[in-house]
């Protein structure tokens, strides 16, 4: 499941710094980038997802990435609010194995 931590080819990923960016979900607003990478095998969003869902973040993999428009400094990503709300919480250890393998079963069914 590694594609999950890539961008899509279409995505038009840049090199441009994300931090601060709107995300949108397919049916609106879900909150602003905290954090990204664009590395690969690695690649992901922090979404701070401010009083929408109680100040949450969500860490969501880059393949969910459908366009990056830098203009508008906006990102939308092919999930909805609820799916985006029902991911696992991000948390220090994210990016411990058995906890990526939690993400990658949550997050593969709606991306691919």
């Amino acid at each position: 499941m590694t594609d999950l931590w890539n961008y899509r080819p279409d995505a038009k990923a840049t090199d441009v710094d994300l931090v601060g960016y709107d995300v949108e979900a397919t049916d609106g607003h879900i909150g602003t980038i905290d954090d990204s990478s664009a590395e690969f095998d690695d690649a992901y969003l922090v979404v701070d997802t401010g009083f929408w869902i109680f100040g949450k973040k969500r860490v969501i993999p880059a393949r969910a990435v459908k366009q990056i428009n830098v203009d508008d400094e906006k990102v939308f990503i092919d999930m909805t609010k609820e799916q985006v709300e029902g991911a696992p919480d991000h948390h220090a250890d994210w990016r411990d194995p058995e906890h990526r393998g939690v993400m990658g079963a949550y997050f593969a069914p709606f991306i691919y």
